[in-house]
């Protein structure tokens, strides 16, 4: 299976070498002038937010939620085709309707996507883009001018898309750009050469309804609104895609100890990621249960859960400076950098694509446009003292406590207790009662 998964996916790369030259299909048809002289675009009524106090990357929050009942009746009604969303559609589709892709206004053009791809900016603006975002159909039938109806799998109308652009991307170059290999040992390349399909469509997205989920996904403007950063005080997050453990506690409970975080006014957001990650990793909503409960057992107001509707590419350094951005907008001050953060190791030999520090280096580097950063201490659990770091625990000449994910997973299979050093009890019981 493997093997003939590989195959596939290497004839999807070749494919696309091969048609390179006719990058865009919406080009090949008409001139872009003529394309887009040939259609109306849908008149917008959107109040875009800004804030005198940690501004969104931008400037401004680009909500494009409609309103107005009629309005969206309207919308649906103009809709030339309809679309069922995948969940890695459905994360992005809510990320731009609420804003959270700010300054993005829509999915990505050509011109907007290789510009991405080759810089991590966008054009004109020259702000720092990790990911390009973009919606992908085999579709032949949609062209340019077109207006998508993008539907819910449980049927939800979620929004309406202008198509303004239909083009074949160079996906080989985007994989070795973006996620620093094409192999489709990488998770995030395999998910480009198998799951996407062969075109790529760029245009406004007007939003309809917010998915429902099982799971509360505030938008940024609603998260923004509980944050002390709307008074000019630290909001330190953390992001994680996996239940947090005592380990993750510690350290972030510090990153608020920093030196560069005012400490005193400070809170910690813990912002999961809880769409789509990788194969093996624990579901959305598990991950949600284990976040619930470890919230009511901490009973920490200076501590706040909230959860991001996102779509985990595991691109390493790339996916940094997108988390980074992704919380400017929700209104974050400091992001706590983890070491290899989004990280992914090769699916065949298992070796890591990306340096421990290198996510680190690049969201250091660029601080300066997105937030803060506040680099996750080395931190071991030890019997004489407890949670330190790995350099205080050397110095003191003491051995780190240790218990490795494989055997974790093997004790909570087999219902042996397992340390509350490494774990907090109420997570494991989550984790336990729905193996």
């Amino acid at each position: 299976m493997a093997s003939l998964l590989k195959t596939m996916a290497q004839r999807t790369m070749r494919s696309v070498v091969t048609r390179t030259a006719a990058r865009s299909v919406a080009r090949r048809m008409l001139p872009r002038a003529v394309a887009m002289r040939g259609f109306a675009t849908i008149a917008e009524n959107y109040e875009y937010r800004s804030y005198d106090k940690y501004p969104p990357h931008g400037g401004e929050l680009k909500e494009r939620m409609v309103k107005d009942e009629d309005a969206k009746a309207s919308l649906i009604a103009s809709a030339d085709h309809t679309i069922t969303l995948n969940d890695r559609q459905m994360c992005d589709v809510e990320l731009l309707m609420t804003g959270a892709f700010s300054p993005l206004e829509g999915f990505m053009n050509q011109e907007v996507y290789d510009h991405c791809v080759d810089t991590y900016r966008l054009p004109e603006s020259n702000l720092i883009f990790g990911i390009p975002v973009v919606f992908d159909t085999n579709d032949e039938n949609i062209k340019v001018g077109d207006k998508l109806l993008l539907k819910s799998q449980a049927g939800e109308d979620v929004a309406v898309m202008e198509v303004d652009d239909k083009f074949t991307p160079d996906k080989p170059k985007e994989c070795l750009n973006v996620y620093g290999t094409s192999s489709i040992e990488h998770p995030g390349t395999l998910m480009v050469a198998t799951e996407r399909g062969k075109y790529y469509l760029g245009g406004k997205v007007h939003g309809l309804n917010i998915p429902k989920r099982p799971f509360p996904c505030k938008t940024p403007a609603e998260v923004r609104d509980i944050l002390p950063s709307k008074d000019g005080k630290h909001v330190v997050v953390f992001q994680c895609r996996n239940p947090v453990h005592r380990a993750h506690y510690e350290l972030f409970m510090r990153a608020r100890e920093a030196d560069n975080v005012n400490t005193e006014d400070a809170v910690v957001l813990v912002h999961p990621t809880v769409g789509p990650t990788q194969a093996d990793d624990i579901s959305g909503e598990v991950r949600y249960k284990t976040y619930v409960v470890l919230d009511e057992q901490i009973n920490d107001p200076t501590v706040k859960f909230e959860y991001l509707p996102y779509s985990m590419h595991m691109a390493g350094p790339r996916e940094a400076l997108m988390h980074m951005m992704i919380r400017k907008n929700y209104g974050c001050t400091h992001f706590i950098i983890g070491r290899d953060m989004a990280g992914s190791k090769s699916s065949i030999s298992g070796e890591d694509f990306y340096g421990a520090f290198d996510a680190q280096d690049l969201a250091i580097k660029h601080k300066d446009e997105l937030i803060d950063t506040v680099p996750s201490l080395n931190l071991v659990c030890t019997e004489e003292y407890g949670y330190i770091t790995a350099d205080e625990a050397e110095a003191k000449g003491v051995n780190a406590l240790k218990l490795s994910g494989t055997a974790f997973r093997k004790a909570l299979r087999a219902g042996e207790d397992i340390p509350e050093w490494f774990a907090f009890k109420s997570v494991v019981d989550v984790l336990r009662e729905n193996q």
